[in-house]
C-alpha cells in the first residue's frame, strides 16, 4: 500500500500531468511530452529541470544520426513520490465525498 503524502512540487498541473505522462511509460521522448502538455520546448526543459533536481525524473540525451534526441523517465524516488501524492489526492477526495452526506448548513 502506497503512504498518501501531498507533494508540492509535483501538484501544479504541468508538472502533475508531466509525471503522470511518465508514470505511463519508461521512456519518453521530448517531443512526445511537448506535444502532450503544450509547452515550448523551454517550458518543459524548465519542468524537467525542476524534476530531476528533485530526482525525480531522469533525462538522456543521444544522438539520433545528424539530430539530438532527449527522453525522460520517472526514477524509483520519483514513482514513489508520484503515488503518494495520487494516494494523498485520493484521501482528500474520499474525505470530502464522506463528508459531503452531512448537511453543513
Amino acid at each position: 500500500m502506497t503512504t498518501p503524502r501531498f507533494d508540492e512540487l509535483i501538484h501544479p498541473s504541468t508538472r502533475l500531468t508531466l509525471m503522470a505522462t511518465l508514470a505511463a511509460a519508461d521512456w519518453a521522448e521530448f517531443a512526445y511530452l511537448k506535444d502532450r502538455l503544450g509547452l515550448s520546448d523551454s517550458a518543459l526543459s524548465k519542468q524537467l529541470a525542476t524534476l530531476e533536481e528533485a530526482g525525480y525524473v531522469t533525462t538522456e540525451r543521444r544522438l539520433d544520426g545528424s539530430r539530438r534526441k532527449v527522453r525522460a523517465r520517472l526514477t524509483r524516488t520519483g514513482r514513489t513520490a508520484f503515488d503518494g501524492h495520487v494516494a494523498a489526492l485520493q484521501a482528500i477526495v474520499a474525505g470530502a465525498t464522506d463528508n459531503s452526506a452531512t448537511d453543513h448548513s
